[in-house]
């Protein structure tokens, strides 16, 4: 069970929360896969678009999010997210905080043209959802590569690391927050 640990030190269950026209399917089993309850309401991303670039502002789903739900939230977008800075990023959270959003839209191999292939976006889905939650952890971006966070500027990014933290980055997170990490289908 993904737990967040407070100021307080209280914790507290994470949920996973679906962002729009996000599959249920895959929602179903990426809270199985994290073991992050889903959360009983779906986010409508409209507030969040932005005309001139034709993409989602990852902040304001992040603030929309936040204005949702009151306890620690990854939520799962199947929308093109950017960020000001950015042509596009795969998700973004607080740093450290309570609340994050990651989308499966460049996840997905029909973005690049290429034929479907579900077995590899939830893949791609899970390594993001746990380098989002990192993030909300505390945890920078990794130098190890195989570590889930590396930094991922591009899909191959994303399917050169593994969807576990490295031995370093999992001891900062039991230090800093004590988190008890799942260990079923990592």
């Amino acid at each position: 069970m993904a737990i967040w640990r407070g100021r307080n030190g209280s914790p507290t269950r994470v949920l996973l929360a679906p962002v729009g026209d996000f599959p249920d399917a895959l929602l179903e089993r990426l809270s199985r896969r994290a073991n992050m309850p889903v959360g009983d309401r779906r986010l409508n991303p409209a507030p969040a678009w932005n005309a001139n670039r034709g993409q989602y502002d990852s902040t304001r789903l992040i603030a929309e999010l936040r204005r949702l739900y009151d306890v620690p939230v990854v939520g799962a977008a199947a929308v093109d997210l950017f960020v000001p800075v950015l042509t596009f990023v795969f998700g973004e959270a607080e740093m450290p905080g309570r609340a994050a959003v990651f989308s499966i839209c460049r996840l997905r191999e029909e973005f690049y043209g290429l034929p479907q292939n579900p077995a590899l976006v939830e893949a791609r889905a899970v390594r993001e959802l746990w380098h989002e939650f990192g993030h909300t952890q505390g945890l920078a971006h990794c130098r190890d590569s195989a570590c889930v966070m590396s930094s991922s500027h591009s899909v191959v990014g994303v399917d050169s690391k593994t969807d576990q933290y490295c031995l370093t980055c999992e001891a900062k997170l039991a230090k800093a927050r004590e988190v008890k990490l799942p260990t079923a289908s990592r």
